[in-house]
This record gives C-alpha cells, sequence and structure tokens, in this order.
C-alpha cells in the first residue's frame, strides 16, 4: 500500500486531521509597502497624534529630554553627588592634562590642540551622553590613526596649518559603525606596540626619524638614529619618570583606596621634570623640550575646514577609518563600566553624543576625542557618580589653558613619551586574545590578521584584513549552510541534531533534516539541495539490515524549515528539482514548520500542489506522528 494511500486513511479519523490545515488557510503576508506604511504609521504618525494631545511646552520639553538626558537625571541631582563628582573631575584633570598633551604630539600638533579637545567635547557629552562613568578626550590610538594617515597627504613640519585643515576636516567624519571584539582587540594591541616603538625618538631625544608605522620601518629608524648623535639625559629623564608612573600604578593596584597615586603620577611627573629642566638648564645641554604652547581658551576653526581641496576623497576615508575605532572603542568602554553598575547604555544615544562632540569640537580647534579606558578607570575609581566629573575636568583643563601654558614651555618631550608608554599595557588585552582563541579559532585568525596587518603594513591594512576575512566569513557561511540530521529525543516532541544529541532516535524509513540557513536564494540553493540529496544516500549506503535492503529503505524525507525566514525563486526552483528527483524514488517530501513567507512563496509557485497539501506540517513533529501512524495503520491492515 502506496504512502499516499496510507496518508488518506489517516486523515479520514477527524481526531487525526493534521494541523496542516491551518497553514493552507493561511492570510497572506503583509508586502514590502504594506510593512513601510505600517512602519510609518507605528513609529511616525502615533507618536505624531499622542505629542499632539500635549501641550506645545510638554512637547518641546518631552524632545529635548530625548536627546540631552541631562535634563532627566539633573532634576534628582544632590549635593552630596556633586562632591564626590568633583573629586573625580580633579584627579582625572590630573591625569588628562599631561595625556592630553602627549597625545597632540603623538597625532602631530601642537600641544594645546590636545587640552582644546579635552574642553569641548566632554562639555557636549556630558549633556547628550547616556555613560555616568565615560571620560572624553583624545585617546593614543586615535592619535596615531591621524598621524599616520594623514603625514602621507601632508608633513606637519612643512605646512602645519595645512595639516591642522586636515585633521579637523576629518573629525567632521565621524560616522555610526562598528568593528567585531576580536579586531578590536588584535588593532588595539598592534597599534599599542607601534606607538610604543614611535615614543623612543621622545625617550632617546632623536631628531631624525621615521613617519612610516610599521615595526620594520620604525626599528630600522631607530637603530640608524642611534648612530648619529643624541643626548642620554632625554633617556635618563623619561626613563626614570616612566618607572616613577609605573611603580605608582602598581601601588594603585594592589591597594584600590590609593587610586588617586596613579592618577597623579603623570601630573607630578610633568611638574618635577619641568623644574629638573628649568633649574638645571638642561635644554643647553640637549634635553628637548616642548617650548611655546598658545595660552587662552579653544579658538574657532570653522574658516579652516576644507571641503573643496584634492584630497578630500582621503580625508573622508580617515574620518570614517577614525570614527570606527573611535565608536566602537567608546562604547565598548561605556557598556562595560555601565555593566559594572548596574544599568543600561544606549547605543543609539551614545552614538548621537559622540558624533555631536566630535562635530562641535571640529569647529573649535578640536580633533577625535573618544571615550579613554584609563581615564574612564580612574573616573570610576575616583567614585564619580555622574558625567559631571566630565564637566569639572573640562573647566580644570580651561583654567590650565590660561595659567598653566606658560610654565610647560620647560617640559621635556621624554616625559610626555614615558606618559604615553606608561598607557599602553592597558590597551594589550592577552587574557581577551586567549579567551576568543579558546572560544571561535576563526575570530582569532581576525584578531591576528589585524595585529600582524598593523604591526607589519599599515594601520588601513590591518582594518581591510581584518574586515576582509570577517566579511569571508559571513559570505561562506550564508552560501555554504549545515543541512542538519535530526532525531527524536526520547518521550518528548524534540526534534535535535543526532550529532549533539546522540541518544536522539531515528525513525525507520523516515529521514528528518533540517536547514540552518536563514535564506535559501541564488548564492546556496543548488548547495542545500545537493546536501540533501548526499544525506539521503548516506542512509541508504548505511542501512546493513538485509531484510530492509530488500524493502523500501527510505518512504519519508522531512524538511524542517523553521530556520528559513525567505526564499527567492532559485530556492523555489530547488525545492521542486528535490521533490522531483524524491519522486522518482517513490519517496515522499514533507515539509514541516514553513515560516509565512516561505509557505507564500510555495503558494505562489503552486509547489503546494505539487508536494500536495497534506505533506505540509506545522511542526516536524506532527509530521513524523502523522507518517508513523499512517505506516502503523498500514500493517494493521494488512
Amino acid at each position: 500500500m502506496s504512502i499516499e494511500m496510507q496518508s488518506h486513511q489517516a486523515e479520514a479519523a477527524p481526531a487525526e486531521e493534521p494541523l496542516s490545515q491551518w497553514l493552507i488557510n493561511m492570510p497572506e503576508p503583509p508586502t514590502m509597502w504594506q510593512e513601510f506604511v505600517g512602519y510609518i504609521r507605528t513609529n511616525v504618525l502615533s507618536k505624531k497624534r499622542n505629542k499632539m494631545k500635549k501641550k506645545p511646552s510638554n512637547q518641546v520639553y518631552s524632545y529635548l529630554k530625548s536627546v540631552f538626558p541631562i535634563l532627566i537625571w539633573g532634576r534628582q541631582y544632590k549635593l552630596n553627588m556633586f562632591k564626590k563628582d568633583l573629586m573625580a573631575g580633579l584627579t582625572l584633570a590630573s591625569l588628562c592634562i599631561p595625556q592630553s598633551i602627549g597625545y597632540a604630539n603623538l597625532a602631530g600638533l601642537d600641544p594645546e590642540y590636545g587640552l582644546y579637545t579635552s574642553v569641548v567635547p566632554p562639555l557636549i557629552y556630558s549633556m547628550m551622553g547616556s555613560s555616568r562613568e565615560l571620560a572624553i578626550g583624545p585617546v593614543a590610538v586615535v592619535s596615531l590613526l591621524l598621524s599616520s594617515m594623514v603625514r602621507d597627504l601632508q608633513d606637519p613640519v612643512t605646512d602645519p596649518i595645512a595639516y591642522r585643515k586636515i585633521v579637523f576636516t576629518a573629525t567632521l567624519g565621524f560616522l555610526v559603525d562598528f568593528l567585531s571584539h576580536a579586531a578590536l582587540v588584535g588593532f588595539m594591541a598592534g597599534a599599542a606596540i607601534v606607538i610604543g616603538l614611535q615614543q623612543l625618538k621622545g625617550l632617546f631625544g632623536l631628531s631624525r626619524f621615521t613617519n612610516k608605522t610599521d615595526v620594520v620601518s620604525v626599528l630600522s629608524s631607530v637603530f640608524h638614529s642611534l648612530h648619529h648623535p643624541w643626548q642620554p639625559l632625554n633617556f635618563v629623564i623619561g626613563s626614570s619618570f616612566l618607572i616613577f608612573i609605573l611603580l605608582a600604578r602598581f601601588l594603585g593596584k594592589r591597594n584600590k583606596k590609593l587610586f588617586w597615586i596613579p592618577a597623579m603620577a603623570p601630573l607630578i611627573s610633568v611638574i618635577l621634570a619641568t623644574l629638573i629642566v628649568y633649574l638645571t638648564n638642561a635644554e643647553t645641554r640637549g634635553v628637548k623640550i616642548v617650548k611655546n604652547i598658545k595660552p587662552g581658551f579653544n579658538r574657532p576653526s570653522v574658516n579652516q575646514l576644507e571641503f573643496n581641496g584634492s584630497h578630500l576623497g582621503q580625508v573622508a576615508k580617515i574620518g570614517i577609518i577614525c570614527a570606527i575605532i573611535a565608536l566602537t572603542e567608546a562604547i565598548a568602554v561605556g557598556r562595560s563600566f555601565a555593566t559594572i553598575k548596574g544599568y543600561r547604555l544606549d547605543g543609539n544615544k551614545e552614538m548621537m553624543a559622540m558624533g555631536f562632540s566630535n562635530i562641535a569640537g571640529s569647529l573649535t580647534s578640536c580633533y577625535v576625542a573618544t571615550g579613554s579606558f584609563s581615564r574612564t578607570a580612574v573616573n570610576f575609581s575616583a567614585g564619580c557618580e555622574t558625567v559631571v566629573s566630565n564637566i569639572v575636568m573640562a573647566i580644570t583643563v580651561m583654567v590650565s589653558l590660561e595659567v598653566l601654558t606658560r610654565f610647560l614651555y620647560f617640559t621635556p618631550t621624554a616625559i610626555l613619551a614615558s606618559i604615553i608608554l606608561s598607557a599602553l599595557p592597558g590597551l594589550i588585552d592577552i587574557s581577551g586574545a586567549l579567551h576568543i582563541w579558546k572560544l571561535d579559532k576563526l575570530d582569532f585568525l581576525v584578531l591576528v590578521a589585524a595585529f600582524l596587518g598593523v604591526l607589519f603594513a599599515s594601520v588601513e591594512i590591518g582594518l581591510l584584513l581584518a574586515v576582509g576575512i570577517s566579511f569571508t566569513r559571513i559570505i561562506l557561511s550564508s552560501i555554504r549552510p549545515t543541512v542538519e540530521a535530526l532525531g527524536r529525543l526520547s518521550k518528548t516532541d524534540i526534534f535535535g541534531d543526532i550529532n549533539q544529541y546522540p541518544m536522539a532516535t531515528k525513525t525507520q524509513g523516515l529521514l528528518t533534516l533540517r536547514i540552518s540557513s536563514p535564506l535559501l536564494c541564488f548564492a546556496n540553493a543548488n548547495f542545500i539541495r545537493d546536501r540533501i540529496l548526499n544525506s539521503i544516500q548516506k542512509v541508504e549506503e548505511e542501512e546493513d539490515d538485509e531484510q530492509v535492503k530488500r524493502a523500501k529503505v527510505l518512504q519519508v524525507v522531512i524538511l524542517d524549515m523553521s530556520c528559513v525566514m525567505g526564499l527567492d525563486t532559485s530556492g523555489v526552483v530547488a525545492l521542486e528539482e528535490l521533490h522531483q528527483e524524491l519522486a522518482s524514488n517513490d519517496t515522499q517530501l514533507v515539509i514541516a514548520s514553513p515560516r509565512w513567507r516561505v509557505l507564500h512563496k510555495l503558494k505562489l509557485a503552486k509547489l503546494g500542489e505539487k508536494v500536495k497539501k497534506e505533506n505540509i506540517f506545522m511542526t516536524v513533529g506532527e509530521a513524523a506522528d502523522f507518517y508513523v501512524r499512517a505506516r502503523t495503520t498500514s500493517h494493521d491492515m494488512c
């Protein structure tokens, strides 16, 4: 007796009528146009109606609150919170001032531009950001990015004004984008090593040094420069204070109550080193110093933005790359501390806050600012309650710009190099790399590609390698999805992968397969069809029972399509060809758990008529039970 007759007999009893009838009579899914109209109604018109019910003043205030979170938490702000934020902000400023000067030097800019970047962007972020602990300002990696890429367009030594114009214009290119976690870990580690090697110029007081960032060029430049006259006093000052800063950091880690020691160590180092140089006239003996830092607040830089220059395309590329790194780092740092404090960081608000902070910064002589992990950690340890600590820090830096710049004239460049070097170990996440290795070898390959690309080629090559491997992985997983053989878990209606659940049982004469791809399309349709046919052939070849071999080995193939969200014409054709191949061998094709849009496509293609409506089921369990009942009924009748 054929399976078709068995199915009709099994359907005769009303109690055994399959639930698939609900699938056949299902309404059509909404079209793309209907979905678009529905989105407009839900997300635009409904909000507009709600706003129309409110008074105009309430509408404006509601909108302002959504853009400026400070209007929400500011109403509950109390004096005891300000005391903590004040101390945290002052502690933050003591670390921020020397770091900002050092990072500006790394970016190829005059020292005051690093301080400018620690004023306007933090003030804008404090009004628009959702993180309470994130400390905004210049960071080492982005400074290196700007220096390495902008130098290819304009030399900061020959024409510093043109160089600054390119930097300010690139800061406007703050776009919303992301890198994978593995790519970011690898990129940061490679950049940390490159930055460290770049600081050898300041640490040794070298005059001749390469503008390239790859490790081979930098080491070659160092060895060649050491053969020329250089003053060891630079190295003595820099290495001495580097040891002091590292010891202070060690004490801070041993005793959390002494967090202020590593936070104050860089500023103390700058003050002491500057006094030593000033009192001993060390600059006359070859010690390189910062010299003039222009006093005063941020100057407008609107007139320095260039949108008609010959380098506009390259500037846009630099802006995009810097934005990717800066935004990814800021959100990663903000979320890590938000998790510790037990609140949720709003990603949309962070993107908007970082974007507006940098746009405002580019108009006021700032370069790219983002969240610094080291300063955020200090801010957190100092007990900050809100982003008011950023406001306190910005005001302190403003005062420093007006009062302390003349004092910093004698600051040795070696001390700035030592401050940057002391911050680099935090960029190399060895435990994170080991965790990625254990978790996902392909992700680790992305990490290694980014690391080696930055280290031995350039920043752009490292990013391209990481992004290229990531996209290749996504494409391969899309065009080469798995087709899993399923078995039933004992005493349940659950079907699982027999490789994952060896205890799952298979039913004789029945093969259940699951397509793991979310889309059955031109890129993978033929591959999936071939995998299904190969699975069927494998089942028939593995059957050893002589009696079963003489009988029909495989009678039904159940295709679990619960993971398939959609299919195109190539997918429909592949299913039609699969149905014809199975029908020629007297094997039924049964479709289980089809999604709404998939079922609608099958109806339009009239594949449902070829497969037959009674062979479409809501669940795999229903399809298997229906087949088993039909076979049992057949045996009883025989």
